[in-house]
Parts: structure tokens; C-alpha cells; sequence
């Protein structure tokens, strides 16, 4: 019997009882991430469902030219989540540019950011960050180039750019290929360009916690048409099925038969189901005003957070899509991040290690291949004292204020009146 004849006989007996309803919302008082979904996404995700087509299809196509259009980039290619997204950029570099060597990495990102790195046969090079904006220290990458490096590939962290002009002239002077870690940022930009569109490749993911919500999902956007055709071929086990009839890396015959099962590519199967295509359409018209928010809510926190002596947050460089409020404890609060945590905790207030901290530090190192440039003075402060709270699209700024006197509570030096002006306001929107 066929899933879609036992479809058909449940709706017959069941009704309406086969439709899928919306679950009353629990979790904590100010959580880590916020659902951005509603009726819409689940009447997507039904009328998958009812064409009984669950694999990469239609809708996944109408997601990636309706992403690729949003963002201002010729091509996009969806896949199963950010860290795909990732592992298909390297293995492009590894295959398609035949490219070996070291490649330059911020010390502080995530766990399958370096992964890919190595599983592609890359040796690791980390460098320190950034310690106002977290991102890669752009004073520091010059050093860390060695006669192998092929490439650089920035983290743009927590939804901030990075320094892309000096970035980009270190590319050109040494004939490296650029790519980005973009799956915090979406939305973000940098001199007119949204980060994730300016270096060869640039990855997103649509994990529930981050700025659209798929499911599990990722794109990776990129320049070039023959490179978006290879890592379609990448995606779905090296075939060449998902190629346009005009692709550089194979000519169809035109005989489905032999062309749906040709292996162009050493590829995976990291394709996207059909309903995350389905709900990222919708979610993608719901995107400027959860951009909105999620800047609305920036803006409050920098108005209590900006310049304590007792804390740091991110310096903004262009403009933010601020993913999550990070904060590295300073003053008279290094040291005390336990005790807060603490407090925070017993408060309802989701917190969590600021994304990867110092990743040299993580036990996993004993299997990779790295290098390390220099101390990596930035990143162990954000190891031993910095943390995150979350921000979504609904209205947090009573949740933030609570952090706020929360943390404060901590301090013996009295709050001065007033809040000042707020410098830069570290927005750019």
C-alpha cells in the first residue's frame, strides 16, 4: 500500500483531525529564541503534504530565486542547514578550484565552521578576534598568512560584518579566495552589500534560533553560475539531475535515462525537504518586519548596556541584523560570570556561552590539523567572560531591562543619572 493511499484513507476517516494545529506556546520567561511562525507556515507546510512530494522540489526552487532576489545575488542553492552550507563551500574550493593549503579562521565561531575545514583536507589557521567586535581581528590576518594559505573565511558574529574592505585588500594582494561564514547574519551590511553576497560564497542557516525559521535549513549564496551549478551537483550524491540544460559541468543528452544517474561531483546528500522551501517562502515575506523587531529591541539594549565599565558589548560595524545581545563582563564583574549566570538562570532568562568562545580550547582540537597565530589574548576573555541572551521578533524590552538590573544588581559602584548620550549607538540602522 502507497504512503499516498494511506494518506487518503486517514483523512477519510480521521477528517480534520489529520490537519496540522498549532501547539500552545511554553518555555521560559525570556528565552534564547522566539518562533516566527504562525498559520501561514503550517498551511505550507500542508499543502506539501497534500501533493505527497516531500523531497527538493518547486517550492525549494521558488525559495532559492525569491532568497537570491531578496539579498541581491545571482544565485543561491538550498540545503539541509547552515553547517551544509559551509561543508558544500569548502568542498568547492577543495574540488572545483583545486585549492590545498591552510585557511585563515577567527578563533571564536562555531563548531562547523572549522569542521568542514578539515573534512575538506584544509589545515585550520586560527586568529584572535576582534576584542570589541568580536569578529576576526583584520590586524592580525597579515601575520598568520604562510606560504600555504589559499584562503580566508571571516565569521560574521552574532549578526555583525566584518572588516570587509581590509579583508578584501588582504585577498587581493595575496591571491586568496574569500568565502563567509554568514549563518549569524543574515540581513547585516556592510557599505551597501549584505554580508553572505561579498566574497565568493557566503552560507545562512534556518535554524529555529536564528533570523528565519525552516525547520532545519541553509543556502548558501555565491557569484558565479558555474559554481552554484557544482554545489547543486555537491548536494544531492554528485549527480547531475538539478543542472540546467545550459550547465559548464555537464551536457545533458537529453535521455533522462542516463541523465539522472550521472555522478559529476564527489558529492552528499544534504538536500532540503520540500516543506522547509515551502515555509522559508513564506517566512521570507514576513522578514522585514521580524528585521524590524529584532532592531527595535537593539536598540534598547545598547541604550542600557553602552559604555559600563562593568561590561562590553559588540562594537557595530555597518549595519547589524543582531542575532543575539552578547556581552563579555569587565571591570569589577570579570571573573563573575558564574554568579550571574546563576542569576539568570533562576530568573528565566536563557543564557549561553558566547557562540564557540575559544575554540582551541575545545577537546575536539586533539583531532583536527591547526595552526594558531599569535595569543589569542581577545578570545579567552570571551571564554572565561563572555555570554548571550537572546532577541527575536517580539517585543523583549521589558525582558532586557530585567537583564539589565539583574546584572547591575552585582555592582557596588552606584548607576550614575541618566544614560547619556549613546555614542554611535553601535546600530547603523
Amino acid at each position: 500500500m502507497t504512503i499516498g493511499i494511506v494518506r487518503k484513507i486517514a483523512k477519510t476517516l480521521l477528517g480534520k483531525a489529520t490537519k496540522i494545529l498549532p501547539v500552545k506556546k511554553v518555555g521560559p520567561k525570556y528565552p534564547l529564541a522566539f518562533s516566527t511562525w504562525g498559520d501561514e507556515e503550517l498551511e505550507a507546510i500542508q499543502r506539501v503534504i497534500d501533493t505527497d512530494m516531500y523531497t527538493m522540489g518547486k517550492h525549494v526552487k521558488q525559495f532559492e530565486q525569491e532568497f537570491a532576489d531578496k539579498f541581491g545575488s545571482p544565485h543561491a542553492v538550498m540545503v539541509n542547514s547552515g553547517s551544509s552550507a559551509n561543508l558544500l563551500m569548502l568542498s568547492l574550493l577543495k574540488w572545483k578550484y583545486k585549492l590545498k593549503g591552510d585557511i585563515i579562521v577567527p578563533v571564536v565561531g562555531w563548531a562547523t565552521t572549522y569542521f568542514p575545514v578539515t573534512q575538506n583536507g584544509f589545515r585550520l589557521n586560527f586568529v584572535d578576534v576582534d576584542p570589541n567586535t568580536w569578529n576576526i581581528d583584520v590586524t592580525k590576518i597579515r601575520d598568520a598568512i604562510t606560504p600555504e594559505t589559499c584562503a580566508i573565511m571571516p565569521v560574521n558574529l552574532l549578526g555583525n560584518s566584518c572588516d570587509y574592505t581590509e579583508i578584501k585588500k588582504i585577498c587581493e594582494e595575496h591571491d586568496l579566495k574569500l568565502i563567509e561564514d554568514n549563518c549569524e547574519s543574515m540581513g547585516a551590511v556592510y557599505q551597501g552589500k549584505h554580508t553572505g553576497t561579498i566574497g565568493l560564497a557566503g552560507s545562512f542557516s534556518f535554524f529555529f534560533s536564528h533570523h528565519i525559521q525552516t525547520m532545519e535549513g541553509g543556502m548558501v549564496l555565491c557569484q558565479d553560475k558555474d559554481d552554484a551549478d557544482y554545489m547543486r551537483s555537491l548536494r544531492a550524491h554528485g549527480w547531475v539531475r538539478d543542472l540546467p540544460a545550459d550547465s559548464h559541468l555537464y551536457k545533458k543528452t537529453g535521455n533522462a535515462f542516463d541523465d539522472n544517474f550521472i555522478f559529476a561531483t564527489p558529492g552528499y546528500n544534504v538536500r532540503p525537504l520540500e516543506m522547509s522551501g515551502a515555509i522559508g517562502s513564506v517566512q521570507l515575506k514576513k522578514w522585514p518586519g521580524i528585521e524590524q523587531r529584532r532592531i527595535d529591541n537593539a536598540k534598547y539594549f545598547v541604550e542600557l548596556f553602552h559604555e559600563k565599565p562593568f561590561l562590553r558589548i559588540q562594537q557595530i560595524i555597518g549595519e547589524s541584523s543582531w542575532f543575539t545581545f552578547g556581552i563579555v563582563l569587565d571591570g569589577e564583574l570579570k571573573g563573575r560570570r558564574a554568579e550571574i549566570v546563576k542569576a539568570l538562570d533562576e530568573a528565566g532568562i536563557q543564557n549561553r556561552p558566547l557562540a564557540s568562545r575559544n575554540f582551541l580550547k575545545q577537546p575536539v582540537m586533539r583531532d583536527l590539523d591547526y595552526i594558531a597565530s599569535g595569543e589569542m589574548t581577545a578570545a579567552d576573555d570571551i571564554h572565561d567572560n563572555g555570554f548571550f541572551v537572546g532577541n527575536g521578533s517580539e517585543d523583549i524590552r521589558k525582558n532586557i531591562k530585567e537583564l539589565y538590573s539583574i546584572i547591575r544588581s552585582f555592582c557596588k559602584i552606584k548607576e550614575p543619572r541618566g544614560l547619556g548620550n549613546v555614542k554611535r549607538m553601535l546600530i547603523g540602522k
